[in-house]
């Protein structure tokens, strides 16, 4: 057998303030340290991990990072913990987007997959409530495209939530964070297709419509119409904005079994 002679890179030791956050990290995910509860203060902290000041400090700026504690250098109440939300998921889902790592192409593929199962599960699983608050956004919608001087920003957030109602509909928790952070890692790309269509109003009037098919379909509970809703609606949307070579990612989610 030929020996393999691709080199291995040096290892660093790790250092004691990974450590320190990875405990801290792992009582937060357990839920030990539940979001709105304190961390031992500074001091305490030094004393519990047998660590110098200034490793305690450099594991919470890691932690504070990351989204998971805010946190004061000397705050004598301790960091405050954060926990893991949207915002962090979407902070994640931002930097791959501007990374080489990952293309429009696959966030897109992605967020079609997620919205149509999203969609799916909702027409079977939603209740009178989930029905009036998707009801209650489209209405913004539509208030704020008939509006003199309606911003982007307030109808593509008004489009965020009504995706996030039905996400949270489906009862799948990380379906309802999925739904949010992709959207906001592509709410820029809406706005700027809004803006840049010849008929701004009548683009909106369309995307009001998709948005009560869906929830006809979900209300109906025809749950393979309303995932073939959601297919079809960002294809159309974002099939021209994407890579040439990645656009056959957008068609195998197009033509996805029903």
């Amino acid at each position: 057998m030929a020996a393999y002679d691709a080199p291995f890179t040096p290892v660093e030791p790790v250092r004691a303030y990974q450590r320190v956050a990875e405990q801290i990290e792992e009582r937060i995910l357990r839920g030990e340290l539940p979001p709105g509860s304190r961390l031992p203060a500074e001091r305490e902290l030094v004393n519990q991990f047998g660590v110098g000041r200034s490793t305690v400090r450099e594991a919470l700026r890691v932690l504070q990072s990351t989204g998971l504690v805010r946190s004061r250098p000397g705050d004598p109440l301790g960091a405050e913990v954060l926990g893991v939300s949207a915002d962090n998921l979407s902070q994640a889902l931002g930097r791959l987007t501007r990374s080489h790592i990952s293309s429009l192409g696959e966030l897109i593929q992605f967020r079609m997959v997620l919205e149509a199962e999203s969609n799916r599960l909702a027409a079977r699983l939603r209740t009178e409530d989930d029905l009036k608050r998707m009801a209650e956004l489209i209405d913004r919608m539509r208030s704020l495209s008939a509006g003199p001087g309606a911003g982007l920003r307030a109808f593509s957030e008004a489009d965020a939530l009504f995706h996030q109602a039905v996400a949270e509909a489906s009862r799948n928790a990380l379906l309802g964070l999925c739904a949010r952070a992709v959207h906001d890692a592509v709410v820029d790309i809406i706005e700027r297709k809004i803006a840049d269509a010849s008929d701004a109003a009548a683009w909106r009037e369309r995307s009001i419509d998709h948005h009560e098919q869906v929830l006809a379909a979900i209300r109906a509970g025809d749950a393979p119409h309303a995932a073939r809703l959601a297919r079809q609606a960002l294809y159309a949307y974002y099939a021209e904005h994407v890579e040439p070579d990645t656009r056959a990612l957008l068609n195998a989610a197009l033509e996805q079994e029903q």
